[in-house]
């Protein structure tokens, strides 16, 4: 094995994960993440009401594994922000909350040689088929444009990271604005996952009037509106 092999095998991978309110889900989350064994876990909390960061400090308690909570301003690209400047890895991988990692993602970005970014394809937790649809569109939406959710699990290596500026401030878009500086150095590469989503935002919204609205904030942002105003027009639907 080279130099340059064995660096790249012995790849730290740090895991951020934004919460706010995630008491119903954070540790199952936290769970499945500490099993891939990664160098560090990060969970940037917004100011929690609930009883999320509670849920968290127990969980660190009871791990050998690296599992780190920090304080962060509301806001999930802050948070991001956040959790990123802490972290210590060569590689940062964000994590929403109500997502899981399966047992070999890591394993998975090793056998790529560590692609500079990308993200995994989803799995959301519903039978139906209209879901398996949305799967489908959102895979050729990162491999034909190049644009990889925030609920595809983003990865990227730090050097890259900090090369674009990271996260923005701004508290919607931010992975939309992340993807946008990334692609410009190259393609992202889709791993196979899957990442394991809740579908709670498309039951709570209904499927169709969920996946429009995105289309529309999509569209609406490409026209130049602000992340702000887009933030309270995803509120009041």
């Amino acid at each position: 094995m080279n130099r340059e092999q064995d660096q790249s095998s012995s790849r730290s991978v740090s895991v951020v994960i934004p919460t706010w309110n995630e008491s119903n889900a954070i540790t199952k989350c936290l769970t499945s993440t500490v099993a891939l064994r990664p160098f560090e876990i990060i969970v940037s909390d917004g100011g929690s009401s609930d009883d999320t960061v509670q849920q968290v400090r127990r969980f660190a308690d009871r791990q050998r594994e690296r599992v780190i909570v920090l304080d962060s301003p509301t806001g999930r690209g802050q948070q991001l922000a956040h959790g990123a400047a802490a972290a210590n890895g060569d590689v940062l991988l964000f994590l929403h909350a109500d997502c899981l990692l399966h047992e070999h993602a890591i394993d998975q970005m090793r056998a790529a040689n560590w692609p500079c970014w990308g993200g995994f394809h989803q799995q959301i937790h519903d039978r139906r088929w209209r879901f398996r649809m949305l799967e489908a569109g959102n895979a050729l939406r990162a491999k034909t444009l190049g644009r990889v959710f925030g609920d595809q699990a983003i990865f990227v290596r730090r050097d890259w990271y900090e090369d674009v500026g990271g996260f923005a401030n701004v508290p919607l878009m931010e992975d939309v604005m992340l993807s946008a500086q990334l692609r410009r150095k190259c393609r992202p590469r889709l791993l196979p996952g899957p990442v394991v989503v809740d579908p709670r935002r498309w039951l709570r919204r209904g499927v169709i009037a969920q996946t429009c609205l995105n289309w529309q904030i999509q569209v609406a942002f490409a026209r130049g509106v602000s992340p702000e105003k887009l933030r309270k027009r995803y509120d009041q639907n």
